[in-house]
């Protein structure tokens, strides 16, 4: 049995989420145009007959400016620790140079796989050209080229990760795909229409707790808050007459139905909590670890 820790590294808007959701065949990650959609470390776990990957999604790597950007930064830094192999994802239109400074930056101790997304947006020169600037380089035992979003080659991929990994026994029982609970999904779900339906420095500025969450016979009751720094971003939030709130419960209800399998009851609150992205005890509470 091949078993072992992967963990995607790359800048924002690689296609990290995408990546991990294609290798997993489920969406597990959620994903927007807008960089720095993901804040956490999340974890899928695939299980076959002779393997089991253990996947981790990390934030994109950047500069850290606040305390929930050196939060996200920090969740880079433990993936680091332990990994038994390293994705190096670069978006094949972006600027090489400046992946290759970030990966080199990352000083890997194990084994590091480049894998080259976006293949479908290439001719065969660039194709050939990337596969040549990278596979040169130190830290790279081997290139591969998918399309996360189209699903090509990710098959291939995974073949190329087992070659990587040690046999021992399975981590986690066959059934499972994540160690995250279900009320982090969810929060999750709203979080991400949220970079859908606002524009500007909006989904920057917001996280989403889920409050409550109750089984009941014929659906599901959630309550949500979401928490923005000022008293402007709520009003732009909510909309005039509530318009845009109600169109974010619409649309984030629909999700979290088809990711739960029930009907649900959703209820949104906007909350402000001044400077919560540099506040220490408020990023702890708010599963900012």
């Amino acid at each position: 049995m091949k078993t072992g820790f992967v963990n995607i590294f790359g800048r924002p808007n690689a296609g990290k989420s995408t990546l991990l959701n294609a290798l997993m065949g489920e969406k597990l990650a959620i994903v927007s145009p807008k960089v720095q959609t993901t804040r956490h470390r999340i974890k899928g776990i695939l299980t076959g007959d002779d393997h089991q990957i253990i996947l981790s999604d990390t934030p994109g790597i950047i500069d850290p400016k606040y305390k929930l950007q050196e939060k996200m930064m920090l969740a880079v830094k433990n993936a680091l620790e332990d990994a038994d192999l390293a994705l190096l994802l670069v978006d094949i239109n972006e600027n090489w140079d400046e992946a290759h400074a970030v990966f080199q930056a990352l000083s890997l101790k194990v084994p590091a796989v480049v894998v080259i997304n976006k293949l479908d947006q290439a001719n065969a020169t660039k194709k050939e050209q990337a596969i040549s600037f990278f596979g040169a380089k130190d830290y790279c035992r081997e290139v591969a080229g998918i399309s996360a979003l189209k699903g090509l080659q990710v098959d291939g991929l995974i073949q190329t990760i087992l070659k990587y990994l040690p046999e021992g026994e399975p981590f986690f029982d066959g059934d499972e795909m994540t160690d995250m609970p279900t009320r982090f999904f969810v929060a999750e779900m709203i979080r991400e229409k949220i970079f859908y339906l606002y524009q500007d420095e909006i989904p920057y500025h917001t996280t989403v707790i889920v409050t409550e969450f109750k089984e009941k016979t014929t659906l599901i009751k959630i309550i949500a808050e979401i928490i923005v720094q000022r008293e402007s971003q709520k009003g732009i939030l909510l909309g005039e007459g509530g318009k845009m709130i109600r169109q974010l419960g619409t649309d984030a209800r629909k999700d979290i139905e088809a990711f739960l399998g029930q009907k649900v009851f959703l209820e949104l609150f906007v909350k402000v909590r001044p400077k919560w992205r540099d506040n220490e005890f408020m990023l702890k509470e708010y599963g900012y670890h």
